[in-house]
Formats: C-alpha cells, structure tokens, sequence
C-alpha cells in the first residue's frame, strides 16, 4: 500500500525539502514494514516490548499521508495502525493510537488549501480509526481466550492419554495373569488335590505319589517362570514407537498353523479330552510373533474354557485362509454359554477368561464372535484377522458374544 500510494505523495510534495522528505519516509516506512512482515519471528517481540517503535512508524507514515492527501489510498490504509495497536497492545494501545491516528488525519484535512470535505466526511476516518482500534482490542481477548482454552484442551488431553495407557496396562497386565500365573497355579492347586488324596489312601501308591509330586513341582516352576517374564515386562524400559503391548520380537515371523497343532496336541495330552486340529482353506503366511502370541493365547484360552466349564466330549480346532482372512475356530459340543451372557456382567463378576479373549482380539485388529454358530450345540470362538493388516491397524476391532 506504500508503494502504491508513493507516486501521489511525491507529485503533491513541493520542491526540494518537500520531495526529499517524503522520498525518505516512502524508503523508511517501505523497509520498516517489508522487515517486520519478512522476519516477524524477531522483531515482533521487538515491537510488543518498544510501542514507540509503532508511534515513530506512524509518525513517518503522516508524512506521506501529509503530502498524499486524505483522498489517496494511504488514508484508508492508516485505518490499520489502530487495528494492529488493538491486537498487540490491547485497549490501551488501540485507544492511544486510534487517537494519535485520528489526530494526524484531522491535521491533514486542516491543512488542505481548499477543503472541500464536509463535517461527516471529515469525521468518517477518524471514526473508522476509532472502531478498528476496539476490534483488535477484541480479537486480542478472543484471540487470548482462545489459547488459553487450547492450553486447557492440550493439557486434559495429556491426561487422558496418560490415563488410558495406565488402564490399557493394568488390562495387559491382568490378561497375563489370567492366562498364565493364575491358570497355572489352578492346575497346582488340582495337582496338589491329587497328591493330597493319594497319600491319604488306604494304599499308598509311591510311583503315583512321585508322579504327582513332580507335576506339582513342574507345575511351580512354570508359575514361578511366568511371574518373572510378567515382572521382566514391568521392568521393561518401553520403547518410543511402542504401544501398550510389550515387544515381543514383532520382527520375527511365525506359523500360526503350525503352532496352533502343536498346542491343540499338547492341550489333548495334558487334559485328556479328545481335540482334532483341521486345516481349512489355504495355509496363510507367516506373521508376527507378538501378533501369533495373541492368536495362540485366544486359542488356548478357549479350550481350557471348554474343559472346566462346558464338560465336552470333544474340541475341534481349525484354521486356514477365507477370502482373505485368516479364520481359526475353537468349537466344543459342551453345554455351551448361559442366556443372555454379557461381557460387562463377567467382568463384573469376576470372569475375566471371555473378556481377555475379546480385549487380546481387538489388540491386533481381529473380530471375534463367541456363540453357538451355526453349530446345533455347543459353543465356538471364532476368530477373523484380515491377512494384509500384519500390525495393529488403526481401526477399532468389533466384538460380539452371542447366546447358546
């Protein structure tokens, strides 16, 4: 706006001193302006520290205004002066301002050799001066409002963030123990049961007290095996990109397919329950080691559900890929789920088996159903992971338990 408003300030100056000064203030205010605007960074807080750097701005810019005239695009530009003193300095600034500005605007109709403005045409700049110094005021405090609302935001932001990673913890953490120092010391206590009754037998069998004596140590020293691996975890220093889950070498690849029939074996020999691993579809690739860690423990979860709640005759695992979907089934002919079974109910009471299963699911982006099925009894926790999603993905997994 200087620069355009530079040709008439200099054909309205007169001779010599006149044309010199007002060259001097076009080149002075031109710099001073294209430097604030270029490095704001480092002169704004300049300026917001020294107002008398505004006012000496000003007081070149009169200059111009002088010989440019009130008619020339430079005195609707000066408008802006009040306008940015509202917004850095605040009502006192734009109050101080818009009256320093509405003075030089008065002088400049004073001193017209032949004024031809009215009174109310006379009066509309200083006015506008007036009305542009209250409107930064006012976009200063909205403007301040707003960031202080935006620091609040930020800051409950953080800690909410801090308060889901401590309950996406404590919810891990108690998966573990469910699925492994809790069922393991079950199985001791069953063992010792055992071995409590056969040394109260009439006829004390030695191999089968060894035998069970040995079970309970094992026993033991798995649970004691597993405590250390969860306080390993809880001392493990987490890493930057990681998430709630612990890093579980989620470089290194696994065969579901494989694994899933060692288990299913180990699970029929340990619990004596008939179980038949079947491949169904293709055989999917490799994935993750964290992520197979998941799947395994669904699986196992599963079946050890079915043992000591649904008194089956048979379990029947499969696995294979589906259109895409890496799609493993546990299904036991037992008496199947109670009516109405809800998850918040379970977790109320206590059952946490059916709610890890959904929690260690929905952790690696994988939907699972828990019901009947299409079976005519019995219940099956089936399982869909979509094959390109070989991470977490970032949409939430869906979840459903439906009745027997």
């Amino acid at each position: 706006m200087i620069a355009l408003a530079a040709p008439a300030a200099l054909l309205n100056a007169g001779p010599g001193w006149g044309t010199r000064l007002v060259g001097i203030a076009v080149v002075v205010t031109f710099m001073a302006s294209y430097v604030l605007f270029r490095d704001w960074e480092r002169f704004g807080p300049l300026l917001l520290r020294h107002p008398t750097l505004l006012a000496a701005d000003t007081l070149f810019g009169a200059l111009l205004l002088l010989s440019a005239g009130p008619d020339s695009l430079l005195a609707y530009v000066s408008v802006c002066t009040p306008l940015l003193a509202g917004l850095v300095y605040g009502w006192r600034g734009a109050a101080v301002f818009a009256s320093l500005q509405g003075l030089i605007l008065l002088l400049v109709y004073a001193t017209l050799a032949d004024p031809r403005a009215g009174l109310t045409e006379t009066l509309f700049l200083p006015g506008t001066c007036v009305l542009a110094g209250a409107v930064g005021s006012s976009l200063r405090n909205l403007m301040l409002r707003f960031g202080t609302a935006t620091r609040a935001l930020t800051e409950v932001r953080a800690r909410l963030a801090a308060t889901e990673a401590v309950s996406e913890e404590r919810a891990r953490l108690a998966r573990e123990m469910h699925d492994s120092v809790a069922k393991t010391l079950y199985g001791v206590a069953l063992a010792a049961d055992g071995l409590a009754a056969s040394a109260s037998a009439g006829h004390l069998d030695a191999a089968l007290v060894r035998q069970q004596a040995e079970l309970v140590a094992r026993s033991a020293r798995r649970a004691a095996a597993e405590s250390r691996e969860l306080l390993t975890d809880l001392r493990r220093e987490p890493h930057p990109s990681a998430g709630t889950e612990p890093d579980t070498g989620m470089d290194t690849d696994t065969d579901v397919l494989a694994e899933l029939a060692t288990h299913t074996r180990t699970f029929s020999t340990r619990t004596g329950l008939p179980t038949a691993f079947r491949r169904t579809g293709d055989h999917p690739p490799t994935v993750p080691l964290a992520m197979a860690r998941q799947l395994l423990t669904i699986v196992e979860e599963a079946m050890e559900n079915a043992h000591r709640h649904a008194a089956p005759t048979r379990v029947d695992v499969s696995a294979g890929v589906h259109g895409g979907l890496l799609r493993i089934s546990v299904h036991d002919d037992g008496s199947g789920l109670p009516p109405d079974t809800d998850l918040g109910q379970l977790r109320r009471e206590g059952h946490f088996g059916l709610v890890g299963m959904v929690e260690r699911a929905a952790a690696i982006g994988a939907r699972i159903r828990i019901g009947r099925g299409t079976h005519p009894r019995g219940t099956e926790v089936r399982l869909e992971l979509p094959l390109p999603a070989t991470a977490p993905p970032a949409t939430p997994a869906t979840a459903r338990t439906t009745p027997p």
